[in-house]
């Protein structure tokens, strides 16, 4: 991983081995896509969004924005700066971090990275003063939405830890299921939403698809992995330097609760094998 540079000014730093130029093969110019965001509490939503964002070009930019920026238009983030730009990090589809990116996106931005357009979610997003923070590049044309992940934020997670709420754990004949249309029955009782239920086909766009190799040298490991963090990314990362394939098992909602405690896991199964599976 690349240093962290000066939180104080926008810092660009690669994330891949990735080229920062805008020619792709064969000289064809490459789509360069701009997101950014607080990306606090970093979880399966914000992956699934990096995810589309990522397949509306051929290079990711991520803007991660400062401390002193989240709290002025959000509140005090509940990961510190540092944290969020290294978790933003870890997730797959990133190519590049900007740290310290300014929470309005402008054109200059845009321009300054080389980027075609941004990309945000279809929730709306506003300053402290009550302004649309995309409306400067919506007015220009270059602004794209995805649709946004339901059913997660960093808020409805905040919200099952404060109410030590069992609701969204896959138990009994759930407890192994991948099956479903998308989203479950059940709904948030602060914000209504429908929890989102992970499926085979999302579980599959997660994954890599890489295949043991003959020859490889195999490392297992297994826990709970609940509300990903740095943590978790540090150990994965030093895993991974013990061998050419990681094999992570996960605990399922019955086996964490029993050795967690009520109201844990935070997050369901299938959850934390999405945030698993969004690593690099």
């Amino acid at each position: 991983m690349s240093d962290f540079g000066d939180s104080a000014t926008p810092a660009s730093t690669a994330a891949t081995d990735s080229p920062s130029g805008t020619s792709g093969p064969g000289g064809d110019k490459s789509v360069r896509v701009w997101v950014d965001g607080c990306y606090d509490m970093v979880h399966f939503g914000h992956a699934n969004f990096l995810r589309q964002a990522k397949s509306l070009g051929d290079y990711l930019i991520v803007g991660v924005h400062s401390d002193e920026d989240v709290a002025m238009h959000k509140g005090p983030p509940v990961f510190n700066e540092q944290e969020r730009y290294r978790m933003v990090r870890g997730i797959k589809w990133v190519d590049e971090v900007v740290e310290g990116a300014p929470y309005v996106t402008t054109i200059e931005t845009l321009d300054k990275y080389n980027c075609d357009f941004c990309v945000h979610g279809d929730d709306i997003t506003v300053t402290c003063d009550g302004n649309d923070t995309y409306e400067i590049v919506k007015r220009e044309g270059r602004y794209k939405e995805v649709p946004r992940t339901q059913g997660v934020s960093t808020t409805d997670l905040v919200g099952r830890m404060l109410l030590m709420s069992t609701h969204h754990q896959m138990r009994g004949r759930m407890e192994y299921s991948v099956d479903g249309e998308g989203t479950s029955k059940v709904h948030s009782p602060w914000t209504g939403v429908s929890q989102f239920l992970p499926t085979t086909q999302k579980i599959l766009q997660f994954s890599s698809g890489k295949q043991i190799k003959p020859g490889d040298k195999v490392v297992y490991t297994a826990g709970a992995f609940d509300l990903f963090h740095i943590g978790h990314l540090d150990f994965l990362e030093a895993a991974a330097r013990e061998g050419d394939y990681v094999i992570v098992g996960l605990h399922t909602d019955p086996v964490v609760s029993s050795y967690k405690g009520p109201g844990y896991p935070v997050m369901n199964l299938h959850e934390r094998v999405l945030s698993v599976l969004a690593c690099k």
